[in-house]
């Protein structure tokens, strides 16, 4: 299990150097010359890395620069590193971008790495000659990959925090130094999209300060990420299991599903100016779930946990949650699942099986103080347990198997 090490680093460590691209095979730039973080240079991280997609042998680094760039990362079982990675596509070696994200391959199950990031802007960029400019590196971080003989999994989720960033670090602090894997944020993050700076300033640097430099998380849509003129472009800045925005995945005792619920009202509402198809979406989701919860993982784990924001019952009577509930309900009703967690109305409750769903709910609160909560969940091979707690840090449920 990860342990967390929150690092109080400067964030840059800035090095210049002008000689060409370091071997596509080799380690730390030796030319580069470490000067301090407040360096004169417009060539600059706009965020710090973040981490997503963790497995037993491998993982993604992600992170934004404020100019377009060549990007790499350094890593290694000790803080000498020695291995790089870059990103490639299409034979190209990706260059001259600001999002990256790179996926660290080949790694040892269950093992602490050591990372630093890299970014190498350019004076020019010609179709046959290019004239670096400036590097600059990241502090060294580290993470853990999931160990081949995984018997135990704890994870923090949020939900709701509607563009209050300092939430995310208060909801975090509330589980003290307690060891976590990952996070899941479970939608409605922000009220609606507008641009980058929204994404970098109310989720991404927050999420950085608190945990994400050294623990992953997943990052689900809720109904207000699909609204506003950015929302095209935010699952760009993201990497999920498979590079999907509904997916399954096993960690632990626990394979836990994850579906993205889209919008909560009809397609053709007149907020939607006729931009939405979450009906057909929903559907094509349906069809997967019917295999997934057919799959030997599902069959095979011990525990298994839903993810999805809006939740099918105890919710409004939107179309959306309508729509969840008869496309999604009887297959789970069908398939015994063990709990499934939801926000969306921002009123937290626990609701136990019942006769219209035969497995416990619980539904995160938010995203007003005082009504922010936090869930922590915990499997073993003794006990499925979960525990939502207040912004004060008082414990409103638990639900144990």
């Amino acid at each position: 299990m990860n342990d967390l090490k929150l690092k109080r680093r400067s964030f840059l460590n800035i090095a210049l150097t002008t000689s060409a691209v370091i071997s596509l095979g080799g380690g730390r730039d030796l030319n580069a010359k470490e000067i301090e973080p407040n360096a004169d240079t417009d060539h600059s991280f706009t965020t710090k890395p973040y981490l997503q997609n963790v497995s037993q042998d491998k993982i993604t680094v992600r992170w934004i620069t404020n100019k377009p760039c060549y990007s790499w990362v350094e890593y290694g079982l000790d803080e000498q590193l020695g291995n790089k990675a870059q990103a490639s596509n299409l034979g190209l070696i990706e260059a001259n971008n600001r999002v990256h994200g790179i996926t660290l391959n080949g790694l040892k199950p269950g093992k602490r790495y050591y990372y630093k990031v890299f970014s190498k802007d350019f004076e020019s960029y010609e179709p046959y000659k290019i004239k670096f400019g400036t590097t600059i590196g990241s502090e060294i971080y580290s993470f853990k990959t999931v160990s081949q003989q995984e018997k135990e999994v704890t994870l923090l989720i949020m939900n709701d925090i509607h563009d209050r960033p300092a939430s995310i670090g208060h909801l975090i602090g509330l589980n003290g130094k307690n060891p976590y894997d990952f996070v899941v944020l479970n939608g409605d993050m922000f009220n609606y999209q507008t641009d980058e700076a929204q994404i970098v300033a109310n989720l991404l640097n927050p999420c950085a300060e608190t945990f994400s430099t050294e623990i992953p998380f997943i990052y689900l849509r809720g109904n207000h990420e699909v609204r506003g003129k950015f929302a095209r472009q935010l699952p760009s800045y993201f990497e999920n299991v498979n590079k999907a925005q509904y997916f399954t995945f096993t960690r632990g005792p626990v394979h836990f599903i994850c579906l993205d619920t889209g919008e909560d009202k009809e397609d053709n509402h007149k907020e939607y100016s006729g931009f939405a198809d979450f009906d057909s979406y929903r559907e094509i989701q349906a069809v997967w779930l019917k295999k997934q919860l057919k799959s030997k993982a599902f069959k095979k784990a011990k525990y298994k946990v839903v993810v999805m924001h809006i939740p099918h019952y105890h919710s409004d009577k939107l179309h959306g949650t309508l729509h969840c509930r008869a496309l999604f309900g009887t297959l789970f009703n069908q398939h015994k699942i063990d709990l499934m967690i939801c926000g969306h109305t921002h009123k937290h409750g626990f609701y136990p099986a019942q006769k219209d769903h035969n497995f416990p709910m619980i539904i995160g609160g938010g995203p007003k103080e005082g009504e922010r909560t936090l869930i922590t969940l915990t499997a073993n091979e003794k006990a499925l347990t979960a525990l939502v707690i207040d912004d004060k840090g008082k414990e409103l449920y638990k639900f144990s198997t």
